[in-house]
């Protein structure tokens, strides 16, 4: 289970986050995101407003399709459902604190990532493979919605495939622990 103070790092991008707030009202996390061509796929947090403060470095994001660079001292706010995703295509590793309004079950979305990315389960565009993503969907659809597939089609995907998910050991949620 997600905690403050814990630290988590995925091993397929390099980014590294440490929860400093979780309370019902917001998560903080103070994220190393280093140089890197991977992109995390688009999506939205449908009841959440999201962003970052930069603390070194430059991260890109882009927000409803408009690309904006965010360097050290400046922050971008997100508001819920906005299509958006963000990189770090500068030479040197970017510090921020992301943040969500309200926390939801946030930092559970992200330890479960990280997990199936410590487990080499997701994609090359860093979605869960479908079987873990079909176990995922019930469990954080009020968190984190990818574009793509389109959010209908995949509940009805995962409505079809989580049984079978289960069955084959793949959970919703798990832990760096588990």
């Amino acid at each position: 289970m997600a905690h403050q103070g814990q630290e988590i790092t995925n091993p397929r991008t390099g980014q590294h986050m440490k929860f400093l707030q979780i309370s019902p009202d917001e998560l903080r996390i103070d994220t190393l995101n280093p140089p890197s061509s991977i992109r995390e796929p688009v999506h939205v947090h449908p009841r959440q407003e999201s962003g970052a403060a930069v603390l070194s470095g430059e991260v890109v994001f882009e927000v409803e399709r408009e690309r904006r660079s965010v360097s050290a001292g400046e922050t971008i706010t997100i508001p819920a459902n906005t299509p958006h995703h963000f990189w770090n295509e500068s030479p040197s590793d970017a510090r921020s604190i992301q943040f969500f309004r309200p926390a939801l079950d946030t930092a559970a979305f992200f330890e479960t990532l990280f997990a199936l990315a410590q487990r080499d389960q997701l994609d090359n565009n860093g979605m869960p493979k479908l079987l873990p993503l079909a176990a995922m969907v019930s469990e954080f659809g009020q968190e984190i919605r990818p574009l793509s597939p389109p959010w209908p089609l995949l509940r009805a995907l995962a409505a079809v495939l989580a049984p079978i998910a289960r069955v084959r050991g793949h959970h919703g949620r798990i832990t760096l622990n588990s």
